[in-house]
């Protein structure tokens, strides 16, 4: 038992040291996210990114959203991706066109034609379906090409939500045709959509997938918060995750050790978003862009 014993105490011990040694060299080897020139020009946050460019105030994923979120001097269009059955890159949200349009079927097997062809705000309403207010007035579900065409100065965050047939290459390549690569964010809660896309589209800046979040939410648990090297400049992450608290001032605090972005979605009501500016997060995602630019007092933004 004696001899057991010690034997077990020496590997114990091996143990230990490995595992310092390799603490050891995570944080004298660890980087922070290099800044990104997305971020150049931004002169106060948090950030107002207006969510499917503002899907309470106007219908969401529109030209006309966008253009009305633009206007209001947001900073960042927020928007998804999809794309047709013949390869054009679509901003929808959802998989299928059910939910938004007069349409229905899966967006991957629609083509471009038939997907121009619905009413892309048929059924969105402000008053619980009382009225339709956008219904039948030539709102059309827009091609990610014709939004870098209407807004090439306006940064962007575009989520990829389609993963089968992946979409990154396109993507990427449509990035490099318009010379947006320092104007896009790109996200996507897909491991795999999201290395994809780094690895075909490097220059391009990208917030965390699940997969990144749940790393630095951990190490930042164990306070090994130091020892992350992220390869995004970004985490867009709501507040809690099932019941887990994911956004609080000690993980906001050590973001910005590692200059990573904390930004936040999606609150919509007053005293949320002004908990959310008191809180320092860097970005707020929402559905309201008009009520936190009124809470920042940047009305004056307006054109």
């Amino acid at each position: 038992m004696t001899i057991l014993r010690s034997r077990l105490t020496k590997v114990i011990a091996i143990m230990f040291a490995t595992g310092c040694i390799v603490l050891g060299g995570l944080w004298l080897t660890a980087k922070p996210a290099p800044a990104h020139p997305f971020f150049e020009g931004f002169t106060t946050t948090p950030l107002v990114i207006a969510h499917q460019g503002g899907d309470w105030v106007w219908p969401g994923n529109t030209l006309y959203a966008f253009e009305q979120s633009v206007a209001l001097g947001v900073d960042v269009l927020e928007m998804d991706a999809h794309a047709s059955a013949d390869g054009e890159l679509i901003i929808i949200h959802d998989d299928t066109v059910d939910r938004t349009t007069d349409g229905s079927g899966a967006i991957k097997d629609l083509t471009i034609a038939e997907l121009k062809a619905l009413d892309a705000a048929y059924n969105w309403s402000r008053d619980d379906g009382a009225t339709y207010p956008y219904r039948g007035e030539g709102l059309t579900i827009p091609t990610l090409e014709e939004i870098f065409q209407a807004f090439p100065s306006q940064k962007m965050n575009i989520e990829i939500k389609q993963t089968e047939p992946p979409i990154t290459q396109s993507l990427c390549q449509l990035i490099y045709d318009y010379s947006m690569e320092t104007q896009v964010l790109v996200a996507s809660f897909h491991n795999e959509a999201m290395a994809e896309f780094r690895a075909a589209c490097p220059e391009v800046a990208t917030s965390a997938s699940r997969h990144g979040v749940t790393m630095f939410v951990v190490l930042n648990t164990l306070r090994l918060g130091g020892t992350y090297s992220p390869v995004e400049v970004a985490h867009q992450v709501p507040e809690y995750q099932s019941d887990t608290r994911i956004v609080s001032p000690s993980l906001i605090a050590a973001a910005h050790r590692r200059n990573l972005h904390i930004h936040i979605w999606t609150p919509n009501e007053r005293k949320e978003l002004a908990r959310f500016i008191d809180l320092g997060v860097d970005g707020i995602i929402t559905d309201r862009p008009d009520i936190l630019m009124e809470l920042l007092d940047r009305s004056s933004d307006v054109q």
